[in-house]
């Protein structure tokens, strides 16, 4: 028999309270706060404590209070934000705040835990590498946003910061980024660690009236190169195959291997996240920026990108479409050189939206919630929905209209 506490919003206590009681455990504390608990543990002696996974219900003082006194320590988890709270505290094994008794009595007596239930995959999540040569032609920019509207669309999404040489992820959406997420899943994938909950414990969430997504922030120090090994990049990004729907690779722009050339064959490669994420990844999105500069430097390394990739699914898009660069028409004039000079057809063009874009990196937010109305956001939602997610079946239905009803009638 366990003396019990709960530490819970009431519609919980009250639905295993009686459960608990049933299965022979005594009550004896019912707290509305974690200072309450903390007064009380003294004279109640609780063997276990139940507590809500939220700022109000479980604490620090209340995790120290509990070891102190030998006091085991359940928590119930109600979403996203509530599990990182409680592994922000230490506590990364907890149950659904839905769970029954039977769940929670495993843990009273000692038997394994459960985990928190995961929603059930049956295919293989698609991965979306967004790559651009040198000169900041808005990789980052237009990575967070491609995450964002596919997130928008009802999907599960992981955006994850690949670049060595600048990550920048975090910063453009506010997010601290002292613990890189994506080096973090690389090493435990190096010790075959990584699991779908040490994934949702290292990853950070952004939170959006549209469609959330996961974060996996990128390396703060560009010396931290050598953790994101070829081998380790590759796992972990089967790993997030497995964990959502999508995932959206923010990736660096060298696509180099000069360092093949040193003495040791098996030394780690300044850039082999960015070559390992464009070659596993099922669709590449390769942004330039619509400029003289910007769009010469993008048709040289648009050769190597293609080298690179083992998908025929290549998307162009060329960014800062503004006629103060490239003359009058601009859209004419970027497809024009990019047919003549590159053989690409039909790349995506998204028009320079400076206040829009300036406004979502001051708010740390994405398009979609900092500028719905922008032409840029407008564009990129196209770029999703049209050659990102897949098509919907076409109506093959008999034509109508007057041609259609001349050929019923023959």
């Amino acid at each position: 028999m366990a003396r019990i506490a709960f530490v819970v919003p009431v519609a919980i206590e009250d639905r295993l309270a009686l459960e608990a009681v049933r299965h022979g455990h005594e009550i004896v504390g019912r707290c509305a706060s974690a200072p309450e608990f903390a007064s009380l543990i003294d004279t109640a002696r609780p063997t276990a404590v139940i507590a809500a996974a939220e700022p109000r219900y479980l604490t620090e003082r209340l995790i120290a209070a509990s070891d102190d006194a030998g006091v085991a320590v359940i928590a119930l988890v109600a979403n996203d934000s509530g599990r990182r709270h409680a592994s922000s505290l230490g506590l990364y094994e907890t149950l659904d705040a839905t769970a029954e008794w039977p769940e929670i009595e495993r843990l009273l007596t000692g038997a394994a835990p459960t985990a928190v239930p995961q929603r059930a995959r049956s295919e293989r999540g698609a991965v979306i590498a967004v790559w651009g040569p040198a000169g900041s032609p808005g990789r980052t920019t237009l990575a967070i946003n491609i995450a964002a509207e596919i997130a928008a669309r009802g999907h599960s999404v992981a955006l994850a910061d690949v670049d060595t040489h600048g990550a920048s992820v975090a910063p453009a959406l506010g997010m601290l980024d002292e613990a890189p997420g994506f080096a973090a899943a690389c090493r435990l994938a190096g010790s075959d660690s990584l699991t779908t909950s040490e994934l949702e414990r290292i990853g950070q969430r952004y939170e959006s009236p549209a469609g959330g997504f996961w974060v996996l922030t990128g390396i703060g120090r560009p010396s931290r190169w050598p953790e994101l090994s070829a081998e380790r990049v590759t796992a972990t990004i089967a790993h997030c195959r497995s964990w959502v729907d999508y995932t959206v690779l923010d990736t660096g722009s060298s696509l180099e291997n000069d360092e093949e050339i040193s003495s040791d064959l098996f030394a780690p490669r300044r850039n082999a996240a960015t070559v390992t994420a464009v070659h596993e990844a099922d669709h590449v999105v390769a942004i330039g920026s619509a400029d003289p500069v910007g769009l010469s430097r993008f048709l040289r390394s648009h050769v190597d990108l293609l080298e690179t990739v083992s998908t025929h699914n290549v998307t162009v898009v060329m960014n800062k479409i503004r006629p103060t660069a490239i003359g009058m028409n601009p859209n004419g004039q970027v497809t024009q050189t990019l047919s003549r000079f590159g053989g690409i057809e039909s790349p995506v063009l998204v028009p320079h939206d400076l206040v829009a874009l300036d406004g979502a990196v001051l708010s740390g937010r994405t398009l979609a919630d900092s500028a719905p109305r922008s032409p840029a956001r407008a564009a990129i939602r196209e770029l999703a929905a049209s050659r990102l997610l897949p098509q919907p079946e076409r109506d093959r239905s008999p034509l109508i209209g007057r041609f259609g009803r001349a050929l019923a009638r023959d």
